[in-house]
């Protein structure tokens, strides 16, 4: 069986999809060394064109405080090789999942005739009326 790498030099198309993946992993190796600890998982760089590297930010929050290091985090990467002039941020928003639409509880007729029972017996407290309102979901 070949190898992959074998498999990537064969193919025109898939070597520059390699060379692209590769400089995709160098940029944000250099940028987790320079960004700090707290913000590396909310922000991802990504291609370094025209000396301008572009970091995606999950939300503006992040974005605004990358913006705030701007300068400094500009310097550490030029002083890391990189030949990066600007920083253009972007943000990235991740669609939240689909909310579940809560199904309603419902009680058996037998339960329910039961907590009404019990609601009468406790009526004037707070937990009677909250057992009189369990007892009308049937």
């Amino acid at each position: 069986m070949r190898r992959l790498s074998a498999l990537f030099k064969e193919n025109a198309e898939l070597v520059a999809l390699s060379g692209l993946a590769d400089s995709l992993a160098i940029a944000q190796k250099n940028w987790n060394s320079v960004v700090p600890v707290e913000l590396q998982r909310y922000c991802l760089a990504g291609a370094l064109k025209h000396q301008r590297l572009t970091v995606y930010a999950a939300n503006g929050a992040v974005a605004a405080k990358i913006k705030m290091l701007l300068p400094s985090l500009l310097t550490k990467l030029q002083k890391q090789g990189l030949e990066v002039t600007s920083i253009r941020i972007e943000v990235q928003v991740k669609s939240a999942p689909r909310a579940v639409p809560k199904v309603p509880r419902r009680v058996s007729a037998k339960a329910a005739s039961q907590l009404a029972d019990l609601a009468d017996e406790l009526s004037g407290t707070a937990l009677g009326e909250a057992l009189a309102r369990l007892s009308r979901r049937t």
